[in-house]
């Protein structure tokens, strides 16, 4: 199955009325939220009330008081308004400060939800995407999501309100006039539909940047140790800045259109306000309009024009806020092809001999949809044996064994744990099933005790006494005192304060100690001293009888005590027997390669 992240069926949709689209996307985000977002919308019309009333206010006191001397009736009017602006004021706060916690709020929501989701995916996902870009995904598209929220939603929405009013004022006031005002505005909403798409393209392509540029900085963090050893600071020099410049040309380009919009409507606004100023005081000397009617009418032009300048620059910053949204929809709306099969679905699956731990019956595999690694595969693996898979480097060794503990699943074919289709096991039966020790151990920040009771749901709760008894009855103590402070040992993310073989013992531990029905080791002892394997491999030898090893090694010693030797090359599972024959094929393989 494809998880790659590289292209997105969201960017290829038609921009088909984007208010709409942008709002059906949006408001599903806020579903947790109603009862915020209601009293922001409440403060929102408020505000646009106290916006409407003042113009017509200050027409009244110029037309009534101002013309005629009434000081009284002005110092009256002018504490209404003092008024109304205070309310206005307090309307604008409780908007502001809800909006910010329903942001802050979603932000912490939407990255839990990436977070866990990305957990839910198969490995397929890591190996096609970079974890740079995954990074960036969880916090920079989020956070412009967060900005958009807490800062620009309302205001997006108050002011399509206030235009919306102001614009029905205008037309009730004077209609020829009113037009003559909406003309602009009308030209520069056209200029704005056409420029829409690109705005959006340019942003999602800068986010896209970022997150390769992220992707960069992480590798050559994670292969710092290569890159110096080999002296090729250059190479990653060079692709460095070449993320940096395509992310500075990218940015550049999106800053450019996230402020195209805003000299346009200035312009808008200016040509309005001249228009109606001229044509005004035409309908004044015609006895038409009065002194205080083109005050206000120009206030609400000014109310009309200054939400589309404001507008004019939240479009971008929403542009930019569902380009963030097409990069974390393309994450949530991935569905793991690693899932267990329904009950009712199970009852009716066939259930083969249960006297076997594993069987491959017509597998086929490929990393990709056209290739195919592994070609009808079919052997068994009975409990409590061991065996061994040799074979050349590349040949399908630790592919077989993935699929053993179905990290990955067949793209043709079944295979079968005790009988059952391992698809009808969920992930937490399958893993406490199958033990399997990578080649690479995974580590991560704390005490050697919290890495190997790493998923241990049976063990987490005990003393370090009673673990330590547990591993000395599992006879992995002796494993135990490699460590200088025994479980409080500290162990970092990047496991550099200890070796490569301390980490495989690590791994080693906490896969024996769940007690596993089989045990997969791909080349467990490749970094351990010959002692050390040989210690291992007396601790192997005293699991319970029922448990089933899988043992993928290139050292001979290995495997020489093993049951059962496969040997794995160009796409088979071949049968070998004894080791001799199995060393026969590896050496025919050779020659042919």
């Amino acid at each position: 199955m494809n998880y790659s992240l590289s292209k997105t069926n969201i960017e290829k949709e038609k921009e088909k009325g984007v208010l709409i689209t942008a709002w059906r996307r949006l408001v599903p985000l806020m579903s947790e939220e109603k009862r915020s977002v209601l009293i922001a919308i409440g403060a929102i019309l408020v505000s646009s009330a106290v916006s409407l009333a003042v113009p017509i206010l200050i027409a009244r006191i110029v037309d009534v008081y101002i013309v005629e001397k009434k000081i009284q009736g002005v110092l009256l009017f002018s504490g209404i308004l003092g008024a109304i602006f205070t309310i206005g004021l307090f309307s604008n706060y409780v908007q502001v400060v809800t909006m910010g916690g329903v942001g802050r709020r979603l932000l912490f929501n939407l990255r839990n939800k990436i977070f866990i989701k990305i957990q839910e995916l198969p490995v397929a996902f890591f190996n096609q995407n970079k974890a740079g870009d995954l990074i960036s995904r969880i916090n920079n598209d989020t956070d412009k999501l967060n900005q958009f929220f807490s800062q620009a939603l309302m205001q997006f929405t108050g002011n399509i309100i206030l235009i919306s009013s102001t614009g029905i004022f205008i037309l009730f006031i004077n209609f020829r006039l009113g037009i003559v005002a909406l003309v602009p505005a009308i030209i520069a909403l056209v200029g704005t539909q056409l420029l829409s798409p690109w705005v959006k393209r340019t942003s999602l392509k800068s986010l896209r940047a970022l997150g390769d540029m992220s992707g960069e900085i992480q590798e050559s963090i994670n292969n710092f140790k290569v890159i110096v050893a080999f002296n090729r600071l250059d190479y990653f020099r060079n692709k460095f800045k070449e993320a940096n410049d395509m992310n500075y040309s990218s940015s550049v380009l999106a800053g450019i259109a996230s402020n195209i919009f805003n000299p346009m409507y200035i312009l808008a606004s200016l040509l309005a306000q001249l228009v109606v100023l001229a044509y005004g005081i035409y309908l004044i000397s015609l006895g038409q309009f009065t002194i205080g009617l083109l005050i206000g009418f120009l206030l609400y032009v000014n109310n009309f024009y200054n939400p589309l300048r404001q507008l004019a620059s939240v479009w971008p910053s929403l542009q930019l806020a569902l380009a963030g949204l097409d990069r974390i929809s393309e994450v949530l709306n991935l569905e793991s092809n690693i899932q267990a099969i329904p009950d009712e679905k199970t009852r009716k699956m066939p259930i083969l001999n249960s006297a076997n731990a594993l069987e491959f019956k017509n597998v086929f595999f490929g990393y990709s949809n056209e290739n195919n690694v592994l070609k009808d595969i079919n052997f068994t693996l009975e409990k409590g044996k061991t065996y061994a898979l040799v074979g050349p480097t590349g040949g399908g060794k630790t592919t077989t064994a993935s699929l053993m503990a179905r990290l990955y699943d067949p793209t043709k074919g079944t295979i079968y744990l005790e009988g059952k289709d391992i698809r009808c096991y969920n992930s937490a039966e399958r893993v406490k099933k199958i033990g399997f020790i990578l080649q690479e151990p995974f580590l991560f920040n704390g005490t050697v005790r919290e890495n190997i009771l790493y998923g241990n749901d049976e063990h987490g709760n005990y003393t370090n006494i009673e673990l330590e008894k547990i591993l000395e009855e599992a006879h992995l103590s002796r494993l135990l005192a490699r460590f200088s402070d025994g479980l409080d040992t500290q162990i970092a993310s990047s496991g550099d304060a200890i070796s490569l073989g301390q980490k495989q013992l690590i791994a080693f531990i906490r896969a024996v100690l769940r007690n596993p029905d089989i045990l997969i080791l791909d080349e467990a002892t490749a970094n351990i001293d010959t002692v050390t394997e040989q210690l291992l491999e007396e601790i192997i030898n005293k699991l319970p009888k029922k448990t089933t090893k899988v043992i993928i090694a290139h050292r001979l010693n290995t495997i020489e005590n093993s049951d059962d030797i496969f040997f794995v090359n160009a796409g088979k599972v071949t049968h070998a027997g004894s080791m001799q024959h199995a060393m026969d094929m590896l050496l025919h393989s050779e020659r042919q390669s």
